[in-house]
């Protein structure tokens, strides 16, 4: 489990095509700290596995599967990603949780820059709409995020000037995609509803 407080900004150094995956070479001297294979490390709000250490790169594999539902497949040689290692526990939730499973890609549409902070616009996939909703969370490529507006096919965000000295987001141009895990609660709580209206005929 993450929280969707970024610990680094990394960076692709290397992306092997093995067919219907790719390996991924990336550095980040915080995340490798300590880290062994079988770890898991978020890479732009991805849930991958440490297959190789070595030094500040750390290598994952992602599968056909991964690659399609998220923006991984658009990252090549320098790229920049945001990177979190899993929570302990016992430590302080900043963010919210988040699993490291993208529920889909959306993309930036316009930012709104001003004097201390910036709203970015988002695209939001229709079947992700009622999932967001205004001043509850979403994950943006990995980043814990408050939703100002919700409309029925974006969302936009406001970005403070660490977030945007700090992540990827600072990075992004309107037309970049990123990956959008939605607040898992809203998910379980549609499925309890379901169930329980089901139970009721």
């Amino acid at each position: 489990m993450f929280t969707g407080i970024v610990e680094e900004l990394g960076e692709v150094t290397a992306v092997e095509n093995l067919g219907d995956a790719s390996r991924f070479r990336l550095r980040g001297p915080v995340v490798t700290d300590g880290a062994k294979h079988g770890d898991s490390i978020a890479v732009n709000g991805v849930c991958l596995t440490v297959v190789e250490h070595e030094g500040d790169e750390f290598t994952a594999d992602v599968m056909a599967e991964t690659l399609n539902r998220s923006s991984l497949g658009a990252l090549g040689v320098g790229s920049r990603v945001n990177l979190e290692r899993p929570t302990a526990v016992g430590d302080r939730l900043g963010g919210h949780i988040v699993q490291g499973h993208v529920d889909g890609t959306g993309a930036v549409l316009e930012r709104k820059p001003s004097e201390n902070w910036e709203i970015i616009k988002i695209s939001l996939p229709a079947d992700l709409a009622r999932y967001v909703v205004e001043k509850g969370s979403i994950t943006v490529d990995g980043i814990s995020l408050t939703v100002v507006e919700a409309g029925p096919d974006f969302f936009t965000v406001s970005l403070i000037p660490t977030t945007l000295a700090l992540t990827t987001l600072g990075l992004k141009q309107p037309g970049d995609p990123v990956n959008l895990e939605v607040d898992i609660v809203a998910k379980y709580v549609e499925r309890l509803l379901a169930t329980t209206r089901g139970a009721a005929r």
